[in-house]
Parts: structure tokens; C-alpha cells; sequence
């Protein structure tokens, strides 16, 4: 049954991407939908009340200069709300203002739509920094996303021009004609199936039976945190952002409560990623490239899954020399969704930039855990964040070209322009800056002293010593130096010392990324369309797929491969031969 709950899975999301997609491109183009006579108005509200004329044409560098300061300015609006939720309204349960390294963490954080959390959010942040904080950068770091990448599409079709349109009205139009109405129907969904929408303040259960506490003092109830959950839980699947309203995240009753809210959370952290695919097609007029990108992701994404399911079904060799009667591994799973559906989310998460968990990563074997963690350090192409996840995989099928081309001898074309230093050099920048952000940032962890000289800061908040541990502080980095969000789990991060380098390096990793991305669409957006001739590469094949994947894998391969050795290379080695 839980193969067949995937199975199921891949089929509903390849049938609703193409819907979803070509809606997208309508909206991306500026195009009339069925929802238009209900929104347009506010379209042109907005844009007479903010200044915006959105039929100014803007070059790259105009568009990403809107795009930065756009989300400089978000990030310090973040960052003053955690600082002063004390003094500030919505607040039933007296939560005090965030620290300032946790805040700045945080800020940049949901600014650059990575959503890494090193705080436990019921018991740090109030109703109001929750909602419009957290829960509003969960819809303009989407749509920023979705904004790059089509501004990326329109290079690639463009004919001898400076403009890629403008950042201003892609912002709105994603914000409004897609994010909104996708959370607004599945926020109904999940209030239907129990997850919690109130600003009623924390509940009080008392205990039938009284227990003690760690320090034996009696316990006759328990606090049960509340809040408007559904709502954030909503964008935060769909716009690939990840985070949870509560610490444990979606493993939480109250923001995943039913087998139904499971699947359609999976399916959301998916879908907009995939239906990009389509669109992208769609603006190009040749939907054969959008299916191809498509089977890329989904050809990578099942490389990884079936790995995943098989091992924690496999379990732990250990169960078996001890006389139990099953191996599969149940360990920080919840009973109630299974090993199939967490291992799905879990690559779900992974693929997409998502973050989000309904399971412990850090409980999974090590070649359960390895899956995840390789999607991650792919670099958002398996899908991806919204809109980020597939102008990463267009920046590839770039470089796979480039590649072609010298092997042929011919000047490599993508979609009929010519790719040359200039395209390269911005390629090579959006896929090497992740790598040495994570590398980086894991080996000065491993070498910065905390307050005791003999400690490094990353085994100090290690808990779990030898490889092991290392997994989890490499996992941590490549988290945020991909912009994913999720945890391993195991690791105090939230330190001052984690918290700067970490904010950093989600920062650095999402807008070092966009600049040169924007950068390759001013350039393409400048060219000639070359004729297809005899001896152009059909970019739409499974002969490109193929070589499309081996460059994602071969870069990420000859990047990682020495650093997962240590990991969860030498942990599954110990297991498989008894090792504790």
C-alpha cells in the first residue's frame, strides 16, 4: 500500500502540473483568466497606490536591483518585528523579543525563502510575528522566485532587446493570481481536517492522572500551544518555503492532522515547481522543453526516492542478530503515516527546497538520511524552490549544451541562442557559490573554537559523536547553503556563532544565485535567434535528458563525494558490520 500511495502520488502531480502551468503563463504574461473580473481591480490598486506602472520595461540590472532591495527592506521588517513582539499586540502568551542573533538568523531566513529554524516556534514567536513576519515572507520570497525565473524565460525568447520585463508586476501578479488562491483553497482543506486557525490564546489540559516533572516537582496539566496555523502551513507547502508553526513541525497533529492534509501537503510541495516546467514550454512556444525539464527532475527525484523508501524499509541489520521480528526502521517516524510517506516527504522536501518534515531525518539510516541530503546538495534543480528550482535546472541545461558542443566542435545554442564565455561564467557562478558556501561554512564549524579552546563549534552542538554527527552539522550547512531549510536534526545550532555564519550563507546562496541568473537572461534577451540547422542538438530528447542528469549528478558527485564518505558513507559501512 505504501508503494502504491507513491505510485498514486506521481500520477496526480504529473496531471495537475499541466493545468497549473499553462494558468501560470497566462498570468505571467499578463494575460486575461478566470479569475480577473475578481482580481484585476486590486492589481491596479495596487499598482496606483505603490507608484508601480507595469508597462515600464526593465533591463537585468534595473530588475535585480528591484528584486535586492526589495528583500534588503523585507528582512530588516522581519527582523524589527522579532526584536519587539514583546510590545506588540497578538501576543497571548507573553513571548519576550526574539535575541539578535536568532532574529537576524530568522530574518534571513524567510527573506531568502529558506525557512531554516533554529528556535522552537510556539515557545519563541508570537501570533503576530508569525503571520506578518514569517507568514508574509512566505509569499513575496515565492514570488520573487517565480518573478526570476520568468524574467529568465523571457531572455531565453527574447529577439535583440534590454528588457525583461518588469520585477514590480511579476512580484504582484504571482502574489496574487497564484500564491494567494492556492493558500487561501488549501487553507480551507486543512481547517476541515482539525489543523488549528485561532488567535485564542494557549489552551490548558488537566492530567487525569498527575505526573512529575524532571526535577520531581508534581504536573497536574499541560499547555497546549495554539494559533493561526492552517493559514502559514498552507503557503509554506506551496510556496516551497517550509519552517512550522510548531517546533515539530508537520509531524504536529495540529498542522498535519489526517492521512488527506499528508497527501496534499506533499502534493503542494511539489506542484508549482513542477507546473513551472510547463509553463516555462508554454512561454516559449515549444512545450516539448518544459516536458523534457520536467523529466529530468522527476527521473532525479525517483533516483533518490526508491533508495530512500527501500532503506528505511531495510532498517537496521542489528533488529535481526537481536531476534526482533522486523527490520524496517520506525525510528522518529509517526505510526500514523508510515515509513512510505516519510520517506516521500522527506525527498519531497529535499528536492524542492521545501524544509518542511512530518519525520526525524536524524532517525533515518544512513542511507535513508544520504538520499535527502544528496537532493539538497544537487543544488534546487530536483524540482527546487518555486521559480529558483527551475531557473538552477535551466542554468544546467545551459552548461549540458556547453558540454555537447565541445564534444560535436560546434558553438553550443539553447533554444536557438548562441551560449558563450559571458552565459558560462554566470553558470558557473550560480552552480559553485552553494557548493563552496557549504564546504566552507562545514570545515570553519569544525575549526572555530567555542568558549572551551579544546571544542570546535560544530561538535559542541554535535549530539551525536563520529560520523554521525558529522552528517548532522553537514547537513545543517547544506541546508542553508541551498536554501532548504530542513534540519538533520541532533544539532544546537541556535548559537550566535551558527546563526551569523548560517544567516550568511542563506543570504549569500539565494542572492549571489539570482544576480548572475538575471545576468544570463540581459544577455540572452540581447541576441539573435540562430536558425536550427542539421547541426543543432534537439534539446527536447531523452538523449538531453540523459546528459542533463549526468551533469547534475557528476557535479554534485565530484563535489560532495568525499564529504559524505565521512558521513553516512562510514556510518552504513560500521552498521552493515555491527559496529555501535
Amino acid at each position: 500500500m505504501g508503494w502504491a500511495q507513491i505510485v498514486l502520488y506521481s500520477v496526480v502531480l504529473l496531471l495537475c502540473a499541466k493545468p497549473l502551468g499553462l494558468y501560470m503563463a497566462r498570468v505571467l504574461e499578463g494575460q486575461t483568466t478566470f479569475l480577473s473580473r475578481v482580481l484585476s481591480p486590486i492589481e491596479r490598486l495596487i499598482y496606483r497606490h505603490s507608484g508601480v506602472k507595469p508597462e515600464t520595461e526593465q533591463s537585468w540590472k534595473t530588475y535585480a536591483l528591484a528584486a535586492i532591495l526589495f528583500n534588503v527592506l523585507g528582512m530588516l521588517v522581519v527582523y524589527a518585528l522579532q526584536r519587539f513582539q514583546g510590545e506588540l499586540p497578538l501576543n497571548p502568551a507573553g513571548l519576550g523579543g526574539v535575541s539578535p542573533d536568532s532574529a537576524f538568523n530568522t530574518a534571513s531566513s524567510f527573506a531568502t525563502n529558506t525557512n531554516w529554524q533554529g528556535y522552537g516556534g510556539e515557545s519563541t514567536m508570537s501570533y503576530l510575528t508569525q503571520m506578518l513576519a514569517l507568514g508574509v515572507q512566505n509569499f513575496v520570497s515565492a514570488a520573487t522566485g517565480i518573478a526570476v525565473v520568468a524574467a529568465l524565460i523571457r531572455g531565453v525568447r527574447a529577439r535583440e532587446t534590454n528588457s525583461i520585463d518588469n520585477f514590480w508586476a511579476d512580484l504582484t501578479r504571482s502574489t496574487l493570481y497564484i500564491l494567494l488562491p492556492l493558500s487561501g483553497l488549501f487553507s480551507l482543506v486543512l481547517v476541515s481536517q482539525g489543523a488549528v486557525q485561532t488567535f485564542q490564546p494557549y489552551a490548558k489540559a488537566t492530567f487525569v492522572q498527575p505526573t512529575k516533572d524532571a526535577d520531581g516537582k508534581p504536573v497536574t496539566e499541560q499547555v497546549i500551544a495554539l494559533g493561526p496555523a492552517a493559514s502559514q502551513v498552507a503557503i509554506k507547502q506551496l510556496g516551497t518555503n517550509g519552517g512550522g508553526f510548531f517546533n515539530a513541525n508537520s509531524a504536529h497533529p495540529f498542522e498535519n492532522p489526517t492521512p488527506i492534509t499528508n497527501f496534499l501537503s506533499m502534493l503542494a510541495i511539489l506542484l508549482i515547481p513542477a507546473a513551472l516546467c510547463v509553463t516555462f514550454g508554454e512561454m516559449v512556444k515549444d512545450r516539448r522543453q518544459g516536458w523534457a525539464i520536467l523529466a529530468a527532475m522527476t527521473f532525479l527525484f525517483a533516483a533518490f526516492l526508491i533508495p530512500c523508501v527501500l532503506a528505511e524499509q531495510s532498517g537496521n541489520p542489528a533488529f535481526a542478530r537481536h531476534g526482533l521480528t522486523t527490520n524496517a526502521n520506525w525510528e522518529g517516524k509517526e505510526a500514523r503515516l508510515g515509513i512510505e510517506n516519510s520517506a516521500l516527504w522527506a525527498t519531497a522536501t529535499t528536492a524542492a527546497s521545501n524544509g518542511s518534515v512530518n519525520s526525524m531525518h536524524d532517525s533515518f539510516t544512513p542511507i535513508g538520511g544520504l538520499a535527502p541530503m544528496v537532493l539538497i546538495q544537487l543544488g534546487e534543480v530536483v524540482f527546487g524552490g518555486v521559480g529558483s528550482g527551475l531557473y538552477g535546472m535551466l542554468v544546467f541545461a545551459i552548461v549540458t549544451v556547453f558540454v555537447a558542443g565541445l564534444m560535436v566542435g560546434r558553438t553550443p545554442e539553447y533554444l536557438g541562442k548562441k551560449i558563450q564565455a559571458y552565459e558560462m561564467k554566470m553558470a558557473s557562478l550560480v552552480i559553485l557559490i552553494p557548493c563552496a558556501l557549504v564546504l566552507l561554512c562545514t570545515s570553519i564549524s569544525f575549526v572555530w573554537p567555542s568558549a572551551d579552546p579544546s571544542v570546535s563549534q560544530a561538535v559542541k552542538g554535535m549530539a551525536n559523536p563520529g560520523p554521525h554527527g558529522f552528517s548532522e552539522v553537514l547537513y545543517a550547512y547544506s541546508s542553508m547553503g541551498n536554501n532548504n531549510g530542513s534540519a538533520f536534526g541532533g544539532f544546537s545550532a541556535n548559537v550566535p556563532f551558527h546563526n551569523f555564519l548560517g544567516g550568511v550563507a542563506m543570504w549569500l546562496s539565494r542572492f549571489w544565485l539570482m544576480v548572475p541568473v538575471l545576468a544570463i537572461a540581459g544577455s540572452l534577451a540581447r541576441k539573435k535567434v540562430v536558425p536550427t540547422g542539421p547541426g543543432t542538438l534537439p534539446t527536447h530528447t531523452p538523449l538531453f535528458v540523459g546528459m542533463l542528469c549526468a551533469i547534475v549528478l557528476v557535479v554534485a558527485g565530484l563535489t560532495f563525494i568525499p564529504a559524505l564518505a565521512l558521513g553516512p558513507g562510514i556510518e552504513s559501512l560500521r552498521m552493515a558490520g555491527g559496529a555501535r
